[in-house]
């Protein structure tokens, strides 16, 4: 199998060295918008560095994986449907609702598949979650609490570009919500700070954020984040039901420490950042997009998935902005 790889920033990096190193994918040809840092991937990776984006549409590739930046996703969507490809690409599909729409529809006039990169449905813990809830083993699900916390801010040009917190960072909790529990969110009500460094409040951004949101069926989730938590990378979900309680994310890495005489102390080599913490599910997730690719196995978080959580990440927005519950119902895309 022959695969086109677009963005060879740091994700995109990381997803050349699984690509690689797999089994079933004999050729690899990467590009970038900056050619050299495109070459100096192949070269570490033993890819083909084509010139542009433009070759990966034209030298016979099998799949495409899309880690440019985002404002580029729906566009390299909409051409790989069109030539025919499959795409993996990094979320989001693009940072508003129209976009979002747009690629999509290419995407089902062509009937060609689309995995979008959630990784967390692939890291082990959540997937346990999962299976608990569905069992039944907690009971009746009454509270789900998530967070994601960033150890410090991205460089200030990025937010911008990010299309804010919500929709940038905490949309990973919003998919996972729906995937561990099997729920759907119906009402959200959300509020933000912009209380830290000042290129949040130039760009129109927060730097934590916290929303309530409540499920189809009663249960209250909430889900909190921030870019500026010094001690760590903290990504965990609580699940609490009437029979059992569970936590994803906390083992010796996790960037807490109690103050109880009996508790745990600090984590002596906390997680840094997201690549550390999630490298196994990045790398399952391509080898699932490659076993779809080859007919063994379905599409494990298609297009329809992301606008979905994109959908609740801009209720988020517009209940933070008006003060007010938002339910789904009034998000366009359903």
């Amino acid at each position: 199998m022959r695969i086109g790889l677009i963005g060879t920033g740091r994700i995109g990096t990381f997803h050349a060295g699984v690509l690689a190193r797999h089994r079933e994918v004999g050729s690899l040809v990467v590009a970038d918008a900056d050619p050299a840092r495109a070459a100096a991937v192949a070269e570490r990776t033993g890819a083909t560095a084509a010139p542009s984006a433009h070759e990966i549409f034209t030298w016979g590739v099998d799949a495409v994986v899309i880690a440019s930046a985002t404002a580029s996703h729906a566009e390299l969507i909409g051409r790989a449907a069109r030539a025919g490809l499959p795409a993996f690409c990094e979320k989001p599909i693009a940072v508003d609702l129209p976009g979002t729409l747009g690629a999509l529809r290419e995407v089902e006039t062509a009937g060609t598949e689309l995995q979008l990169g959630f990784m967390r449905r692939f890291d082990a813990g959540y997937t346990v979650a999962r299976d608990l809830v569905r069992s039944g083993a907690l009971g009746r699900l009454h509270t789900v609490r998530a967070i994601t916390s960033d150890p410090a801010p991205p460089p200030a040009d990025y937010l911008p570009l990010s299309g804010g917190l919500y929709r940038d960072c905490l949309v990973h909790d919003f998919d996972i919500l729906r995937w561990v529990t099997g729920r759907e969110v119906v009402e959200v009500y959300a509020t933000g700070s912009d209380a830290g460094p000042p290129m949040f409040r130039e760009a129109g951004d927060v730097d934590t954020a916290a929303a309530v949101l409540t499920l189809d069926d009663g249960t209250l989730a909430t889900a909190t984040a921030t870019r500026c938590n010094g001690a760590g990378y903290d990504v965990r979900m609580e699940l609490a039901g009437e029979l059992d309680q569970v936590a994803v994310g906390l083992d010796d890495r996790t960037p807490i420490s109690s103050t109880e005489p009996q508790g745990a102390p600090a984590a002596d080599k906390p997680w840094p950042g997201f690549l550390e913490r999630f490298a196994p599910a990045y790398e399952a997730e391509l080898d699932a997009f490659v076993r779809m690719v080859q007919g063994e196995g379905t599409n494990p978080c298609d297009g329809r998935e992301a606008l979905t959580a994109l959908r609740i990440a801009e209720a988020c927005e517009r209940s933070r902005r008006e003060h007010r519950p938002v339910r789904l119902e009034e998000i366009a895309g359903a």
